[in-house]
């Protein structure tokens, strides 16, 4: 028996999101195993029937994929200007959605993943959840970015959530491994510009508990139970 509240159950279905399925409840429009459904309650969506309007809600399994994103891909189901995107390289799957945008030309870990409730609290600033980048930039030596790193510019009104960093000279660049806190649009490439830095490449390595690991550019993997089970752990995912 898998017991979840009722509103994540409708959410994993791809209904609506935990909030709107939370007025859904409150109107009387939700129904389990026949009897008018109330806010706060647990299902286990496997044995009992949920309706919405009289229409039953069809549990599948949650799908959680990582892709090693190349440059040139768009993060978006469809591109004006004709240019590939992510959907080119996954499996066909109903309601799969990226948790979190990456750039055109950035490269790397991009999550995916049918529970749009655990993918908006991933995205959430509220639960801080940590993302790391590698890059290599030009424009200061090592010394100076690992001083500027420690006390991180402010952008927007806010500082950039700096949570860790690694910094090296490498030749007359410099390669920085940093993880942030946040994820603001374009957000490393903008610190980046903040501290002076013209950033060559950029490459997500992890997002909260998936690293990317040495998985191919181009290429996806299905996330392992204990990847799953750590995403579930994280503040405001259960």
């Amino acid at each position: 028996m898998t017991l979840m509240r009722l509103q994540r159950a409708l959410a994993r279905a791809g209904v609506t999101s935990r909030r709107k399925a939370e007025d859904l409840i409150r109107a009387g429009r939700v129904r389990v195993d026949g009897t008018i459904a109330t806010l706060g309650m647990s299902v286990d969506p496997g044995r009992q029937r949920v309706t919405v309007d009289g229409r039953a809600v069809r549990q599948g399994p949650v799908t959680w994929l990582a892709l090693n994103k190349p440059v040139g891909y768009v993060v978006s189901r469809g591109d004006p200007e004709g240019r590939r995107t992510v959907y080119d390289l996954l499996p066909k799957v109903p309601g799969l959605a990226y948790v979190g945008r990456l750039d055109v030309m950035t490269s790397g870990l991009l999550l995916l993943t049918t529970d749009g409730a655990a993918a908006h609290r991933l995205m959430h600033p509220r639960f801080a959840v940590p993302r790391t980048y590698w890059l290599r930039a030009h424009g200061h030596g090592a010394t100076e970015v690992r001083a500027a790193l420690t006390r991180p510019p402010a952008l927007d009104g806010r500082p950039v959530r700096v949570v860790d960093f690694r910094v090296r000279p490498v030749q007359r660049s410099v390669e920085v491994e940093v993880t942030l806190a946040e994820g603001r649009q374009r957000i490393v490439r903008r610190l980046a510009e903040a501290l002076g830095l013209k950033v060559e490449w950029l490459h997500r390595v992890a997002y909260g508990p998936v690293r990317l690991g040495r998985l191919a550019e181009g290429k996806y993997r299905r996330l392992a139970a204990h990847e799953v089970e750590a995403i579930e752990r994280l503040p405001g995912t259960a």
